[in-house]
């Protein structure tokens, strides 16, 4: 094949997929609120973040932490706030990267999420339950060692993804090749494969809805940053998550799907041993039981905080 040819199919090839990866991002558009209450904006370090409030501002304070993969951000708990917001003032929040908030080409990282959520508790809530999921939870634990939280409750969480591979952050910032990577591994037939081999059960629970929520939040405009240290396991904490519970003062509880395989319930039990913690465990679910079985994990969380405040009052 002539030089000229190999050039020119080249050419096409990443002429192709320019054209492509903007027509994906214009037939995504804009991303709105999926959730009930008042939204408003936090602006950390230059970066705007945008969270919901809603409940009675009189009630104790919740925050919710949504997990991290490519589509995250606050709609994983669009089925429980309104339920939440009979009792608390629910605070949900986008965490920078992800949904509604800005997506910078920051290099992400673990100490950056704790420290942002170290902030964001200290300044928009007052010593709020924390409700976090998967390896929010570790962030969610470094930053409670440091500002106050009155419960953490933690839906299957991890310290621990993937090896650490630094040139797949490298692979997917780049400008053509990465957002073309990317979009493979966002689109919609890939996040609803997700959904069904690791966020539920029964596959039939899985919301339309919630897989076009997550596939247009990942074809935002810098959506590819955040997710691509998750992929390359540079998003880990370089702590114990164990030892980090056992040596926390804040009074915490694990829930746990009981077919959960991503991050198996026995670690689950490992970890409620190790720190000596509660452990709520939610039959039919696995990796989101609080998307798959909203009534159930609200009526559990509630009997379990009664259950704490019962205990502290004594």
């Amino acid at each position: 094949m002539k030089a000229r040819t190999v050039l020119g199919t080249a050419l096409g090839t990443v002429g192709a997929a320019v054209v492509g990866n903007r027509l994906l991002a214009k037939r995504a558009g804009d991303l709105e609120n999926p959730l009930p209450g008042v939204e408003r904006t936090y602006r950390w370090r230059g970066i705007e973040t945008t969270y919901t409030v809603a409940g009675d501002p009189n009630d104790p304070d919740m925050l919710l932490l949504h997990s991290i993969h490519a589509g995250a951000s606050s709609y994983e708990f669009e089925s429980i706030v309104e339920r939440l917001a009979e009792n608390y003032r629910v605070v949900a929040v986008d965490l920078p990267g992800f949904g509604r908030s800005e997506r910078p080409p920051l290099v992400y990282s673990a100490p950056l999420y704790a420290e942002f959520i170290r902030d964001f508790a200290a300044d928009v809530t007052d010593e709020p339950i924390v409700v976090a999921s998967s390896l929010t939870g570790a962030f969610a634990v470094d930053a409670a060692s440091e500002t106050a939280v009155e419960h953490l409750v933690l839906v299957c969480p991890t310290d621990e993804t993937t090896d650490e591979r630094p040139w797949v952050r490298t692979l997917f910032r780049t400008p053509i090749v990465g957002t073309t990577l990317f979009n493979l591994l966002a689109s919609k037939p890939a996040i609803r494969y997700f959904y069904d081999r690791d966020g539920y059960y029964d596959s039939d629970r899985i919301d339309d809805e919630a897989v076009d929520y997550a596939w247009k939040s990942a074809h935002q405009s810098g959506a590819r940053y955040a997710p691509a240290s998750f992929s390359a396991g540079t998003l880990d904490p370089e702590f114990d998550l164990a030892t980090e519970l056992a040596s926390l003062e804040t009074p915490t509880t694990l829930v746990w799907g009981r077919d959960a395989e991503l991050v198996p319930l026995r670690e689950g039990r490992d970890l409620a041993e190790a720190a000596d913690l509660e452990l709520v465990v939610i039959d039919y679910a696995t990796q989101l039981p609080h998307a798959e079985h909203p009534d159930k994990f609200v009526e559990y969380l509630t009997a379990e905080l009664l259950h704490a405040d019962a205990d502290l009052g004594e």
